[in-house]
């Protein structure tokens, strides 16, 4: 049998963070996953390492962006009605704590570990050799009307004040001298100046485990659903053989619930799942910022492969039949504003964000099991967090002072 100090399961960005932590403090660890590493939820995203988001997404409480959801029809959010009964529970709780104040209340927290994700980031990307994917670029949200255009100018003032999140406000002519390939339908943009654009998503990852194996690390695979605890730690089958650590990592992203739903926790998690696309740019055309078509709910960011579109959050079950209907309707509103040619892939990608109702992530030590610990639930966060995150948990096992509090993120919150 390998054994190890800690076993982390799970290798998206969280998990392969978590473990280069471990690693980088003298701990023998072993990062499992059942597929190769950054190949599920972390494969796919909008590639933003996001200063800027200390608002988590909320549910709308607006009763026109509610009744508009409801015809099923938008790109930034779908449903599967089978899906709502099992989901109603859930959403419940989720539109509770949207409410204004409270969501205001929860920014306060959430941006406690926002505030580190840059630095974090670019401290294991200059030790991976990794700088080359990052872009400091910041990324805009782009706006058809002067009514949306001037209600998130204001808004983003108010955050500045509290928050320090700097942003500059472009108006029609600045927009278009900015991005000169963009039609001539926009009345400006919104452009948060801070955030990091993340070329191609899954290269960072795999950069960062590239680190955690050069120290020392090793990545199997195995079903982590099998793990079990003996004793005082925890083992594991894997296809290079029985694997035990004193310490386990839960860092599954939406498949926490399973492993922690058989280990005796009750925690409220969903999933929003999201679709991506690349193309290629028309001609000679560029898109020098990723942006967020704000009225219409799709994003577009300039990667490696080509220009990623992302939709919005689609509300369903994990393991449901894949629906492209969002990716479909936001596609020739895409070309219309930003000249794009073929697809480049043979089918859109889908992937999985992790969620709870709170819209704050699960770190710390679990209730139960002094030896296991939670890291999942970023919803959206997961590229931005995954450092942040690592960091604290490690720090957490070897018996340091959490660079952040993790009291607001624990378990036993719910």
């Amino acid at each position: 049998m390998k054994k190890a100090d800690a076993l982390v399961l799970g290798a998206g960005i969280v998990g392969i963070s978590t473990a280069l932590h471990l690693q980088k403090r003298g701990r023998a660890t072993i990062l499992v996953d059942r597929r190769g590493p950054a190949e599920e939820t972390s494969y796919g995203n909008a590639g933003l390492i996001q200063r800027e988001g200390v608002y988590p997404y909320g549910f709308p409480h607006d009763f026109g962006a509610l009744l508009r959801y409801g015809t099923n029809r938008t790109i930034d959010a779908h449903y599967h009605p089978s899906a709502i009964p099992r989901l109603v529970p859930f959403l419940w709780k989720y539109w509770r704590h949207s409410r204004p104040a409270r969501h205001a209340a929860i920014a306060r927290q959430y941006a406690k570990l926002i505030e580190h994700c840059i630095t974090e980031h670019e401290a294991l990307a200059n030790e991976a050799g990794a700088q080359a994917l990052l872009r400091r670029s910041g990324w805009m949200k782009v706006f058809r009307t002067e009514r949306e255009r001037d209600l998130r100018f204001a808004e983003a003032g108010r955050w500045e004040q509290e928050f320090g999140i700097r942003s500059s406000f472009l108006d029609r002519r600045a927009l278009q001298e900015a991005e000169p390939h963009l039609a001539p339908v926009l009345a400006g943009a919104l452009h948060f100046t801070d955030p990091v654009a993340v070329i191609d998503p899954h290269g960072l990852a795999l950069a960062y485990l590239s680190l955690f194996e050069r120290l020392g690390g090793h990545f199997v695979q195995g079903n982590a659903m099998a793990v079990v605890h003996d004793g005082d730690g925890w083992s594991l089958p894997t296809e290079e053989g029985r694997i035990a650590a004193a310490q386990a990592v839960v860092a599954l992203g939406p498949w926490a619930d399973v492993l922690t739903r058989a280990l005796g926790y009750d925690l409220p998690l969903a999933v929003k799942r999201g679709y991506h696309m690349h193309y290629r740019p028309a001609g000679r055309a560029v898109l020098n910022h990723p942006m967020l078509d704000t009225e219409r709910g799709y994003f577009l960011a300039p990667m490696a492969r080509g220009i990623r579109l992302t939709t919005g959050a689609e509300f369903a079950l994990r393991d449901a039949i894949r629906t492209t209907a969002q990716l479909g309707r936001a596609e020739p509103i895409a070309r219309d504003l930003f000249p794009l040619a073929e697809r480049l892939d043979t089918e859109p990608w889908m992937g999985a964000r992790p969620c709870t109702p709170d819209m704050m992530p699960v770190i710390g030590r679990a209730p139960r099991h002094a030896s296991l610990w939670f890291a999942f639930g970023h919803a959206h966060h997961g590229l931005t967090l995954g450092p942040v995150t690592g960091r604290m948990i490690a720090e957490m096992i070897a018996g340091e002072t959490p660079f952040i509090d993790p009291f607001p993120y624990r378990a036993e919150r719910f």
